[in-house]
């Protein structure tokens, strides 16, 4: 071979060359998505070759790794995506997810309601989207607040931490499926530990700090959604039987981790329950069950069901492409050198592996708006720091990168302008609630995290 052709393959692996590489390409990123607003998925794309050119890797090497990222990702993680957007719509088309708030709120006192907000909050958005969830629980927040007497602030807060805690913490939200696959980390385990970790945080950031709120933001609840079909106007699931669907795949996925531990290897238990534990057969099973639980059982026909199922997917794609392209510029950091150089000074520097991650994702956070985009971004950079760790730790390497992708939501977020317009607030004051919140939830998760990580 050439030498000049060898020479110009192979990445520069000094420090010199590859820091600012890695620096000018996320910087790159955040610069086309805050102030050109170009597509996250162009901006990942442009930085992922402008991280392989400055660090002196071919171009031709840069765009094979950005594609095998791409690729990997969207095979690994797309389908999950997309099983979890079609069993989302159906929870909601079928109106199983209005009777598991209706269920839960009506058997609410006026002190208890903010938990049991909360808990709507984290049982929806389980299997939906951040934005979705928020739609549909908007109507719900509004007529509680009227018919209760309760302050908007002090109802809805609740319902947004539950929300945005499962977004950030627990799969199959896309932000942890990518940092689970980009980490190799265990879905079962770290599903467990999401969980571990969102319930107390829920609680902290949700009801207990809604009190506060409340008192620092009063505002009446706007006169919406006035009439909504009651159980006795339209034919539903019922509690118990799409309370069962939404936890499906949760149960299957947790069956996996514990036969994991439990069992030897070679048990016929353990094969069966791996097998049906793999997220895309726990997802594809809870998408095959709630056609009947919750498709049928709401008296939808074969056309509505595929109306529903098809109707789904459109809204994901611009995540499924951000996610992928979030992939290529993980294997790009990777290929050309930078994740090692990285490695190497985290082990050397003596801070704390969970403690950066978080600041990692807190960064592109606060720069970016996304918390997509921060997990991707994160999990990428520290990739091959997972080598050293063992099956708990990175797990919780994965919810150290979820939680600091919360921290404090501001103009830049789309989330941030939804939750002011919706509830009908100032800037000023969607900061002294929306964005606290989201704050409160990053640091109590990491708390939460690095307590767990003592005993593991």
């Amino acid at each position: 071979m050439n030498p000049l052709l060898t020479t110009l393959a192979a990445p520069d692996t000094s420090p010199g060359r590859l820091i600012p590489a890695a620096l000018i390409g996320i910087a790159l990123i955040v610069v086309l998505i805050t102030y050109f607003k170009l597509s996250p998925f162009l901006s990942l794309t442009l930085g992922s070759l402008a991280v392989g050119a400055i660090a002196g890797l071919a171009m031709t090497d840069t765009i094979a790794a950005f594609s095998d990222g791409f690729g990997s990702t969207a095979a690994g993680v797309g389908t999950l995506i997309a099983l979890g957007a079609m069993f989302g719509k159906l929870l909601a088309d079928s109106g199983g997810a209005d009777e598991i708030v209706d269920t839960i709120v009506g058997r609410s006192n006026a002190r208890s309601l903010p938990w049991a907000m909360a808990a709507v909050g984290a049982l929806i958005g389980l299997p939906m989207f951040f934005e979705i969830g928020l739609v549909l629980l908007m109507p719900v927040i509004f007529l509680v607040s009227r018919r209760s007497g309760v302050s908007l602030v002090r109802v809805g807060i609740p319902a947004l931490a539950g929300l945005s805690a499962m977004h950030g913490l627990v799969p199959p939200h896309p932000g942890p499926l990518v940092a689970i696959d980009a980490l190799n980390a265990n879905l079962g385990i770290t599903l467990g530990l999401g969980v571990l970790v969102a319930i107390p945080t829920v609680a902290i950031a949700g009801p207990l700090f809604s009190k506060y709120a409340a008192r620092w933001v009063d505002v009446p609840a706007p006169e919406l959604y006035e009439t909504r079909p009651s159980a006795e106007d339209t034919r539903r699931p019922s509690f118990g039987v799409t309370l069962a669907t939404v936890l499906l795949p949760v149960v299957l996925m947790m069956g996996k981790a514990l036969a994991d531990i439990l069992l030897a290897e070679g048990n016929v238990l353990r094969a069966v329950l791996d097998f049906l534990g793999t997220p895309l057969v726990a997802l594809l099973i809870a998408v095959l069950v709630a056609m009947f639980t919750l498709g049928l059982g709401a008296g939808m026909d074969r056309k509505a069901l595929a109306k529903s199922l098809e109707q789904s997917l459109p809204p994901i794609a611009g995540i499924l492409l951000i996610v992928a392209a979030g992939g290529g510029f993980k294997q790009t950091l990777i290929d050309t050198g930078i994740g090692d150089l990285i490695a190497t000074w985290v082990e050397n520097s003596g801070l704390s592996v969970l403690l950066l991650a978080w600041l990692v994702a807190v960064l592109i956070r606060l720069a970016t708006g996304s918390a997509t985009v921060a997990t991707v971004t994160a999990s990428g950079i520290l990739a091959p720091l997972v080598a050293n760790l063992g099956v708990g730790e990175v797990s919780l390497l994965v919810l150290a990168i979820g939680a600091g992708s919360l921290f404090f939501s501001h103009v830049n977020d789309a989330g941030f302008w939804l939750v002011k317009e919706y509830f009908g607030l100032t800037v000023g004051q969607n900061i002294k609630t929306w964005s606290v919140m989201e704050t409160v939830i990053s640091v109590t998760g990491l708390v939460f995290v690095l307590i767990l990580s003592l005993f593991l």
